[in-house]
C-alpha cells in the first residue's frame, strides 16, 4: 500500500527502520485492513539501544532533579496540544471511539505532569532523625513492555515516574497501536530529553523481551499484560535479579447489594464496562446482585446493553467501536460457546455481527455454572454474567472465587456492608459506587495472580528507585 503510514524506531534520539528491514503490519479493526506498517528490530538494533540507554544513564540519573520534572510538564504541554491528531490515529488502529482515545490522551497528559510536578520531592533526601536519612536514588535502565488496549495511559504510566527517578527507559510498544508510542515520544524529545533517555522499539515480543532481560544493562523491569506473559517476563528477569513491577490480568466483580440505587449502578457499570469494547483488565466482568434486586438489575442491564450503539470508532454517534483484534473475537466466541453449551442463557447479544471489522456486541450472560471457563478466565472483551446472592458472605466467597484481584467494585449505602466489603474483597483497589479509571496520583496493583508492584502516585516513582539509607554521627544535613 502506497499510501500506508510507517513507523520507526526511535533509538539514541533518532527515527530509524529496522537494521533488518522487517516490519508488522497494522490493521484497522474496523475494515480488517492493512493501513500501516511498523518497523520491527533486530538483535542489532536492541544492542543499540542497550547500549544507548547505558551511555545516557549517568547524566540523566545526576541530572537535577527539577529538571528532569522540568521536562515531563513540558512534554505533557506538547503532548497536549497534539492530542486531537492523536486520538484519531489511536481510533484508527485500536478500535475504540475518538472520544475515548482522547479521554485516553488526557489521562497520559495528566500522568506525565504530575509525574513532572512532582520529580523534584520524590528524589529529595528523607529524614530520619539527626542521624539518619534515605537517600532515593535511581535503579539505572528499565525495559518497559505496554499492551494495546490503554496504550497512551500505560506508556504515560511507566514513561513518566521512571523518567522522574531518574532512569532511562527502553520501551517496547505494541505493534498493533505504533502511533502512540511515537507521538509520546516525539513529545518527550520536543521538550527537551537527551538523547537515549528513551529508546523505543518493536517487534517480536518473545525476542524483544529475552534480549533485554538478558542482558545485565537492564536493572527493572516493568509489565502490564496477560497474567500468563507477565510470568514468563519474571522468570527471565530472575536470571539478573531485574526488579519487576507486573500489572496483570483481571476478572473484576460487582456487587450490588439489597439497597443499592440502579439509577445510578447501571449506567455506571454499562459505561465502565463497554468501553474499549470491554478490553481493560479493570473493567467490572462478573456481576453478583442481591436476589431481591436481581430481576429488576437484569431487565435494567440487559436494556441498557442492547441500546449501546454499535459502529465505526470515527462516527460521533459510535458508543463502542470494534474489538482490536481477531484473537478477541476468537476469545469471545470460545467463552460464550462454552457457557451455553454448559447451560447458560444468553440475556443479550452473544454472536459476532456480520459486517466487515471485529465487531462482538455488548453480551449479558445468566445462570452460568460455576464450572463455566467464561468464570475463571479473564474475558478481557464486552461479556458480563450476571447471578444472585442471598448473603454478603456469600456475594465475598463468589466475588473472590478467581485466581484475579486486581479490582473490585460495589453498590450501597449501608456502612456494614461496606465494612465487610472492604474488608472482605480481594482486589488491589475496591471501588465504592464508582467506577472510573485510576488517577495519576493513586498507587495501583494487583494482588494474587494480577501482579505485583505499583504503579502511579508516589508508589510508582519508588518503584524506579533504591532507598538508600545513611547512617551517621552528628548532624548529616
Amino acid at each position: 500500500m502506497s499510501n500506508a503510514r510507517s513507523y520507526q524506531l526511535f533509538i539514541d534520539g533518532r527515527w530509524r527502520a529496522g537494521s533488518g528491514g522487517a516490519s508488522v503490519p497494522v490493521i484497522n479493526p474496523a475494515t480488517e485492513e492493512v493501513f500501516a506498517w511498523v518497523a520491527a528490530a533486530s538483535s542489532s538494533d536492541l544492542d543499540e539501544a542497550l547500549a544507548s540507554a547505558e551511555r545516557s544513564r549517568r547524566a540523566w540519573s545526576s541530572r537535577p532533579a527539577n529538571e528532569r520534572g522540568d521536562i515531563l510538564v513540558r512534554a505533557a504541554q506538547i503532548l497536549a496540544t497534539k492530542m486531537a491528531n492523536a486520538a484519531k490515529h489511536l481510533s484508527a488502529e485500536q478500535g475504540k471511539t475518538i472520544a475515548e482515545a482522547a479521554g485516553e490522551y488526557a489521562r497520559a497528559v495528566e500522568t506525565f505532569d504530575w509525574g513532572g510536578t512532582h520529580a523534584e520531592e520524590l528524589s529529595a533526601p528523607i529524614s530520619m532523625g539527626p542521624n539518619r536519612m534515605i537517600v532515593p536514588a535511581p535503579l539505572g535502565v528499565v525495559a518497559a513492555f505496554t499492551p494495546w488496549n490503554y496504550p497512551a495511559v500505560l506508556i504515560a504510566r511507566k514513561l513518566a515516574p521512571a523518567l522522574a527517578a531518574g532512569c532511562p527507559v527502553i520501551l517496547k510498544a505494541a505493534e498493533e497501536t505504533p502511533s502512540v508510542a511515537v507521538h509520546i515520544v516525539e513529545a518527550l524529545r520536543e521538550a527537551g530529553l537527551p538523547d537515549g533517555v528513551v529508546n523505543l522499539v518493536f517487534g517480536a515480543p518473545a525476542q524483544i523481551s529475552q534480549h533485554l532481560l538478558n542482558s545485565p544493562i537492564v536493572t527493572v523491569l516493568t509489565f502490564t499484560g496477560s497474567t500468563a506473559v507477565g510470568k514468563q517476563l519474571a522468570k527471565l528477569a530472575s536470571n539478573n535479579l531485574q526488579r519487576c513491577i507486573l500489572e496483570l490480568g483481571g476478572h473484576s466483580p460487582v456487587v450490588i447489594c439489597q439497597d443499592a440505587d440502579l439509577t445510578k449502578a447501571v449506567p455506571a457499570i454499562s459505561e465502565y464496562k463497554f468501553e474499549c469494547a470491554g478490553q481493560s483488565c479493570n473493567a467490572p466482568s462478573r456481576i453478583l446482585v442481591a436476589r431481591p434486586l436481581y430481576e429488576e438489575f437484569l431487565s435494567r442491564m440487559t436494556e441498557a446493553a442492547r441500546k449501546i450503539k454499535i459502529g465505526a470508532p470515527d462516527d460521533p454517534g459510535t458508543e463502542m467501536g470494534p474489538m482490536a483484534n481477531a484473537r478477541r473475537i476468537e476469545a469471545m466466541q470460545r467463552l460464550t460457546e462454552d457457557a451455553t453449551d454448559r447451560g447458560a442463557r444468553i440475556e443479550a447479544g452473544g454472536a459476532r455481527l456480520d459486517r466487515p471489522g471485529f465487531y462482538w456486541p455488548p453480551t449479558i450472560l445468566t445462570a452460568v455454572p460455576k464450572d463455566a471457563k467464561v468464570l475463571h478466565e479473564e474475558p478481557f472483551g464486552p461479556i458480563l454474567t450476571v447471578a444472585p446472592f442471598d448473603t454478603i458472605e456469600e456475594a465475598i466467597e463468589e466475588a473472590n472465587a478467581t485466581e484475579y484481584g486486581l479490582a473490585a467494585y460495589f453498590f450501597t449505602s449501608a456502612a456494614d456492608a461496606k465494612r465487610d466489603l472492604i474488608g472482605g474483597l480481594a482486589a488491589g483497589a475496591v471501588s465504592v459506587n464508582y467506577l472510573k479509571g485510576v488517577s495519576a496520583d493513586a498507587p495501583y496493583g494487583g494482588v494474587k495472580q494480577s501482579g505485583y508492584g505499583y504503579e502511579g502516585g508516589e508508589h510508582g516513582v519508588r518503584s524506579f528507585q533504591s532507598l538508600k539509607l545513611i547512617n551517621g554521627h552528628g548532624s548529616l544535613g
